[in-house]
């Protein structure tokens, strides 16, 4: 009987670990609330008028881009898979693009088939083989990956930063002894995610990492991937709202979501210098700042209902503004196209 007691008492406190469905059940019929009130199965469609469903699920990231001041995100152009590789090498020139550089589709989540991309040999296969649009982009290297959540009332000139988190992809670090392989069976993150990273690494396994070398286990800080999280919100002040409400104001359509960054560092970032938006998640990003800060399972469903208002807030201004909802038939086709896009990007995951 203890046993069972103590294997229910860590089953809640261990929350983050909770399958995405069953977390969110509890609270499942506050999202349905706002429904009714909006009178709208897809409420959210209106809070990022610009990006498709708000942003919700499968929007592209060229329609997210084309929306920032130029110099903010990383030099990029888009590729379709019936394009000849010979126009992307010149693409390439023409956008003074040097190696490594980094790929990804246009339309992802997850990190699906983003790869850095070392050598052309390398391009050429990913070409060859990405089945969808895709984007070229430079590498950014700066040091510090982060995920901000802003939030701005459409009739507010300020907005609220909800939280930033500071995400840390996989890496090991050699001693001159153990293999690859070795390293990635002692870490625990790496460890439950093995059977794809051997995949990944299939051709460096067996090799041994130099003492104090730092080898990437995977370029994607982001959960789902295993990237380690770490909660800034004391780092939260006027100079970076300033930051996130001149990008909100840039085209004034860009309400509710999570910039995802790289800096060089956070003084920068508050500065309006070294910094790079690798993206912008709007009405379905996740807050990752609610995760590996301590907060009970509680807290955090408080603070998903709290984010869940303001996107509601935020959607009813702009639908009163006169921008429509979704009708239902259409987000549910488009849904619905959408799962069928993510699950060929999973099937190509294990090939590229």
């Amino acid at each position: 009987m203890p046993m069972t007691i103590f294997k229910k008492l860590k089953f809640w406190q261990y929350w983050e670990e909770w399958p995405k469905v069953l977390f969110y059940a509890p609270i499942s019929l506050v999202w349905g609330w706002y429904c009714l009130r909006s009178r709208s199965f897809w409420f959210f469609s209106s809070s990022n008028p610009t990006l498709t469903l708000g942003g919700f699920e499968g929007e592209g990231k060229k329609e997210m881009y084309e929306q920032l001041p130029l110099g903010s995100y990383p030099n990029t152009f888009f590729v379709q898979p019936n394009q000849s590789f010979e126009s992307i090498k010149t693409r390439i020139l023409e956008h003074h693009l040097s190696l490594p550089i980094a790929v990804k589709p246009d339309v992802g989540m997850g990190g699906l088939l983003f790869r850095k991309i070392d050598t052309l040999n390398q391009l050429q296969q990913y070409h060859n083989d990405c089945p969808v649009d895709y984007m070229v982009q430079a590498w950014v290297d700066y040091p510090i990956e982060l995920g901000v959540f802003y939030c701005r009332h459409p009739d507010s000139h300020k907005g609220e930063i909800m939280g930033i988190t500071q995400r840390t992809p996989i890496a090991v670090v050699g001693n001159g002894q153990s293999t690859l392989l070795e390293l990635m069976e002692q870490h625990p993150r790496a460890k439950p995610r093995l059977v794809a990273l051997k995949l990944t690494h299939s051709i460096a396994l067996d090799r041994v990492i130099e003492a104090g070398q730092t080898f990437m286990v995977t370029h994607v800080a982001n959960r789902s991937q295993g990237a380690q999280l770490n909660n800034l919100q004391t780092e939260i002040d006027d100079s970076l709202r300033k930051i996130f409400d001149d990008l909100s104001h840039y085209t004034g359509a860009f309400f509710y979501g999570r910039y995802d960054i790289k800096c060089n560092s956070l003084s920068d970032l508050k500065a309006g210098k070294n910094y790079q938006i690798l993206e912008f998640n709007g009405a379905g990003a996740a807050p990752h700042h609610l995760y590996h800060c301590g907060l009970t399972l509680w807290q955090a469903y408080a603070e998903i209902i709290r984010h869940w208002q303001y996107l509601f807030e935020i959607s009813k201004a702009n639908h009163k503004k006169g921008i429509n909802y979704w009708p239902f038939w259409r987000g549910i086709q488009f849904l619905w196209q959408s799962k069928r896009h993510f699950k060929q990007l999973k099937l190509y995951e294990s090939i590229l």
